[in-house]
């Protein structure tokens, strides 16, 4: 995946990347509700910011951070614009994360665990290990196997319930996984040979993908 191109809009979609959908996925907007997320928050992969930014207005200090420069600077713009000084950003990989230890009493890992290449996944749950306080909270929203057809040769790297609670549990003390969606907006990928099967579909008419939320906790 070009990563920089598709936030550039340069990339494999015709469009926006659909997973810009202009807020915090609905499943994580409803731990903030619940009042599930307490003191400093690490958006580990935060593209451009949209968890962030709606922390930041709930009063959360909140570190985003991603690899990807364009999203990182239109994150970085937006908290901005909109004076939240509780939101700041960094470019950095977050598989080799450093300077933060200790420091995060929530980690919150929207889409991201899918995104990265099977062999970094140890390397990112150690890292962001290493930047969570004792006792903090992990939520990952992840994909589930099956969530794209088959024949679809660029995609996400979708999990399974055992294949999930074996990468995380390796550092992390699981408590739940349970199934969620992902929304994407409505997506087109010119010339290739499949169609997404048909889906579910939110209040706003954006696709619903099957999905796991993992939450677990630093021992």
């Amino acid at each position: 995946m070009d990563w920089d191109g598709a936030y550039r809009e340069q990339g494999m979609f015709d469009g926006p990347p659909p997973w810009n959908i202009g807020e915090p996925q609905p499943e994580l907007a409803a731990l903030i509700d619940a009042g599930r997320i307490r003191g400093e928050v690490l958006d580990a992969g935060c593209g451009t910011g949209e968890l962030s930014l709606a922390l930041a207005e709930q009063g959360y200090p909140v570190v985003g951070i991603d690899f990807v420069a364009t999203a990182i600077a239109a994150a970085t713009a937006t908290a901005q614009q909109r004076g939240l000084t509780a939101a700041s950003f960094a470019r950095a990989d977050v598989r080799t994360l450093t300077g933060y230890d200790d420091r995060f009493s929530t980690v919150i890992d929207c889409t991201l665990f899918h995104s990265l290449p099977v062999e970094g996944r140890d390397d990112y749950l150690r890292s962001v290990h290493r930047a969570a306080a004792s006792g903090a909270v992990l939520y990952v929203l992840v994909f589930a196997k099956g969530a794209f057809p088959a024949e679809v040769r660029t995609k996400p790297n979708e999990v399974d319930e055992d294949e999930l609670r074996a990468a995380v549990g390796k550092y992390w003390e699981v408590d739940e996984i349970r199934p969620a969606y992902i929304c994407n907006a409505e997506f087109r990928v010119p010339g290739a040979p499949f169609e997404l099967p048909p889906h579910d579909r939110d209040d706003k008419g954006r696709l619903k993908f099957p999905a796991y939320l993992l939450t677990a906790h630093k021992a």
